[in-house]
């Protein structure tokens, strides 16, 4: 027969006794249990005192360091905003009238010596890269004067100028930053230094690897190795050429050059 839980029905004595027993038995033991959390109270006591203690003792040097970096933060701010910027904008407007005499010399099938040292020196009241390139060292036309100063030196067949100026300069652009180090490598050619000129030529190469500088200086690099005799680089330089720039203008007579060095 079911047996109904009735509002008002409590359990017999005995029943109840029964459960009472079974809930003291499975309570963990509470002074073990407090006993516990209290050291690991203590011990956190124990931290944050120590803390406390070393914050106290050294707070003058914290206070100093925090000022400190603060100072440095704010100096920083101050200086982009107050040195570097005033100085990007003077030396973009100084750099103008170089880069237009640049590109001229560049295109100019003739008489390109006068134009690459208007470069150098300046005209029509403006700079030239040179003293751009110094007085702007930190700035992005600064740095843009180096370039344009170390091609107008190999183009002058100035090769030691054009290496020391060349190597200051450094870009992201694809084709900038491998042209430049081909320079390097056709200034080191000229001064009579192959295998200075071959490691350029072969940096060159490999940096932002494109269709059109890489296959230009690999050929270079090749034609230099076998210059000095190292016909197995050589061979690799030209057959890298064939298997993977064979539209480029360096690979019409690729298997000529092939042939010759194997």
């Amino acid at each position: 027969m079911a047996t109904y839980n009735k509002r008002g029905y409590k359990a017999p004595k005995e029943q109840q006794e029964k459960g009472d027993n079974n809930y003291i038995e499975n309570t963990p033991d509470v002074d073990a249990k407090d006993s516990t959390t209290a050291k690991a109270f203590d011990t956190l006591d124990q931290t944050a005192s120590r803390t406390e203690e070393f914050v106290a003792k050294n707070q003058k040097y914290i206070l100093g360091f925090l000022g400190a970096v603060a100072l440095i933060t704010i100096g920083y701010l101050l200086y982009q905003k107050f040195v570097v910027g005033p100085n990007e904008d003077e030396a973009a407007d100084e750099i103008f009238v170089a880069q237009s005499n640049f590109q001229k010399a560049i295109d100019a099938p003739t008489s390109k010596d006068s134009l690459f040292n208007l470069v150098l020196k300046g005209s029509e009241g403006k700079q030239g890269v040179i003293e751009i390139a110094n007085q702007y060292s930190g700035t992005d036309a600064g740095n843009l004067a180096n370039y344009y100063a170390g091609i107008s030196y190999l183009n002058l067949g100035k090769y030691k100028e054009a290496i020391e100026y060349l190597e200051k300069f450094s870009s992201e652009d694809v084709m900038v930053s491998a042209i430049a180090k081909g320079a390097i490598g056709d200034a080191f050619a000229q001064r009579n230094q192959p295998k200075e000129a071959l490691e350029y030529y072969v940096k060159a190469a490999q940096m932002n690897v494109n269709d059109l500088t890489t296959p230009r200086y690999l050929m270079k690099a090749g034609q230099t190795a076998y210059a000095l005799g190292n016909k197995a680089d050589a061979l690799k330089y030209f057959t890298e050429i064939k298997e993977k720039y064979e539209s480029s203008q360096e690979a019409q007579n690729i298997d000529a050059l092939i042939g010759m060095v194997q």
